[in-house]
């Protein structure tokens, strides 16, 4: 299996369980790893893969913006890129399709708890950060910060 063979597709929310639970909750097997809108028909969930194993996840579900909640809004959750390809292009890849999708369905913005540690990668792909925002997530208890992008629908 060579990098050539990466792709990018909607996927069912379990195939990126594996993957969010070991990027995302340390590897915590009782870690919660799905959320409860999974199922929901507007849910979108995107799936950066090499062969069949999924390396990236993210999905997407609407939700009001904390900044603008006048716009048409989603927020993105799970975006987990696999330890051994990060750096490779990837996330960005799965976002680009992920936004592409939320842009056609009218979406004006997107927003996230970003773990301060991707804050990097976030801003690099169009986000900005919410000044005064910074919290622990009470998922895992790490540095967060709320971001926005808007996606001009």
């Amino acid at each position: 299996m060579t990098e050539n063979d990466f792709r990018v597709e909607r996927v069912r929310p379990e195939r990126l369980h594996d993957v969010r639970r070991r990027v995302l909750r340390g590897a915590d097997p009782a870690a919660v790893v799905d959320d409860p809108r999974d199922d929901d028909e507007t849910a979108i969930h995107v799936a950066g893969l090499i062969g069949d194993r999924v390396v990236v996840t993210a999905s997407y579900y609407p939700s009001p913006s904390p900044v603008h909640p006048e716009c048409v809004a989603y927020q993105l959750r799970y975006m987990a890129t696999d330890f051994d390809v990060q750096g490779r292009g990837y996330g960005a890849a799965v976002a680009e399709m992920g936004e592409a999708e939320l842009r056609a369905r009218g979406v004006e913005e997107l927003w996230a708890n970003g773990r301060d540690t991707a804050l990097g990668f976030y801003r690099a792909t169009g986000w900005s950060t919410v000044p005064g925002s910074e919290h622990l997530s009470p998922h895992t208890g790490l540095p967060h910060t709320v971001i926005v992008k808007d996606l001009g629908a």
